[in-house]
């Protein structure tokens, strides 16, 4: 398996998602915008996993030097077109969404930190996410949510935001939510963009102190083995 990964910030990086990759000795690539690089001419990955940032699908170039949203979900729709697995993590879930015709929203509520998503009907029925609890405790960082398409299934939902899992294609899944956060993910993010006041002003804002002594080790393997099973289908899909 060829796995590709988009990264907006040195900020935010694949996490766990990279060490699943290299446990199974995928090969690995990547566009780090951040850099100034460029997205890949040759779409021969089988996978692709867009992580997020700071931005939204809204941010312009003058916002945003190494932001180019149309460019972004030009490629991502190419991909789809290639029925290759995507996963999105929060900004990444996002432009899926805009990729297929679905607009991104603002979520009902500001959610950073560890807290606890449900999964729905939808989700207890996909065999994808079987070893999900009716509820787990996972990693929050954002403001927006994924749009939806009439044929998306909403796998999971918090109190603070409806949309934390969506399936919007066998092979294609967007994350509102962060199962891919590590100690080391989140300890970048706080020195990047955390505001101690926040967790006094929202309700779904943890401390910083709470959310760097939080283990990631359970939510990260939930995320290896949905991993495992999508790309299993992914090769069954593509006759592997």
């Amino acid at each position: 398996m060829r796995i590709h990964f988009l990264i907006h910030e040195s900020f935010e990086g694949p996490g766990a998602f990279e060490h699943w990759a290299v446990d199974n000795r995928f090969h690995i690539t990547r566009t780090k915008f951040y850099e100034g690089e460029r997205l890949p001419e040759q779409l021969d990955f089988d996978f692709l996993v867009i992580l997020g940032g700071p931005q939204s699908p809204k941010t312009s170039v003058s916002d945003c030097a190494h932001f180019n949203v149309i460019e972004e979900v030009r490629f991502i729709r190419e991909c789809i077109a290639l029925n290759k697995a995507i996963v999105g993590i929060c900004l990444g879930a996002q432009l899926i969404g805009e990729a297929l015709g679905a607009k991104y929203e603002v979520s009902p509520h500001k959610e950073i930190g560890y807290l606890p998503v449900t999964i729905t009907a939808a989700g207890e029925n996909n065999v994808l996410f079987d070893h999900f609890q009716s509820t787990e405790v996972v990693g929050h960082w954002h403001n927006d949510m994924p749009g939806l398409l009439p044929t998306s299934k909403i796998l999971a939902s918090s109190l603070g935001c409806p949309r934390q899992i969506v399936e919007y294609a066998d092979l294609i899944y967007g994350f509102q939510c962060h199962l891919e956060f590590t100690q080391q993910c989140v300890e970048s993010l706080i020195i990047a963009s955390y505001d101690e006041s926040l967790s006094s002003t929202h309700q779904w804002v943890q401390k910083a102190t709470d959310i760097l002594t939080f283990d990631t080790q359970h939510m990260n393997n939930l995320l290896s083995e949905f991993l495992d099973k999508l790309s299993l289908k992914y090769q069954r899909t593509h006759g592997d």
